[in-house]
């Protein structure tokens, strides 16, 4: 028995793993007909959709692997929080071309401002635009590091980390770490230093950094890389977590207990 055209066509594109235009193909082939596309219109529309499909995964790859709070995006944040000034910064770094010039971007802010969201929503963003970006917590990261060290592999783990565009380094001040965590983590920063770039958030201002890198001069080295081409975002708001909570409050209906508690 001579087996139909779209029975052949199934196995076939399979074969060539073609899955989007394997489940689309006899819908778009009738829209065709339809709307007396040529053929040529037909073969461009099928391979949009695979290309636009394979995007799309690859961007759900991309997302899994930034290990990135995916909450956190910029459809959550609340820009009219935001001065001017840095939501004109934030359209700018949207752009991603800091990540062209290997620009870190320092963010501080007191605990709760939003910093660690906006440079999240940022990141998303930008991974949405086929940039490879990892996001850590700084103590996490140096015990990573730590072990990577006492198991000889640092140097493997640094060329690891540099095929991200950006590492965004979150709560860089948070723990105080001892010498030999510092010292990783500086190791970490030269060998990022005008290649790559990192994100960053901190609530220590920088007269306070020698608290994490223990030496004036390991201190001043450490700023002075992270500094010398960057985008610095000072967020000096109250607290959006104090902030919402304090709304949900006073949001929140009165019982009939408290309503006849008000009347005396």
């Amino acid at each position: 028995m001579k087996l139909s055209v779209y029975s052949q066509i199934a196995p076939a594109l399979k074969t060539l793993r073609l899955p989007a235009i394997q489940q689309q193909y006899r819908q778009v082939a009738d829209l065709a007909r339809r709307e007396s596309w040529s053929y040529e219109q037909f073969l461009l529309d099928l391979v949009s959709r695979e290309n636009e499909s394979r995007d799309q995964k690859k961007i759900a790859r991309m997302l899994k692997a930034s290990r990135l709070p995916l909450q956190k995006n910029l459809t959550q944040f609340d820009r009219h929080r935001l001065p001017m000034k840095i939501n004109a910064q934030l359209s700018a770094l949207l752009e991603g071309s800091f990540l062209e010039r290997a620009e870190n971007v320092l963010a501080f802010g007191n605990p709760g401002s939003g910093k660690t969201h906006l440079l999240c929503a940022l990141a998303q963003e930008l991974v949405r635009q086929g940039r490879p970006i990892l996001f850590r917590p700084c103590s996490l990261l140096v015990q990573e590091l730590l072990v990577a060290k006492k198991d000889l592999k640092l140097a493997r783990m640094l060329k690891q980390l540099s095929r991200y565009d950006a590492l965004l380094i979150d709560d860089i001040g948070y723990v105080q770490y001892d010498r030999e965590e510092m010292e990783v983590l500086f190791t970490l920063l030269a060998d990022r230093y005008e290649k790559r770039s990192i994100m960053l958030t901190c609530n220590l201002p920088f007269s306070k950094w020698e608290l994490i890198f223990k030496d004036p001069m390991t201190t001043a080295a450490a700023i002075d890389r992270l500094v010398h081409h960057s985008i610095i975002i000072e967020i000096n708001l109250s607290s959006y977590r104090l902030e919402s909570s304090q709304k949900r409050y006073q949001e929140q209906p009165l019982k009939p207990e408290q309503i006849e508690g008000s009347k005396g």
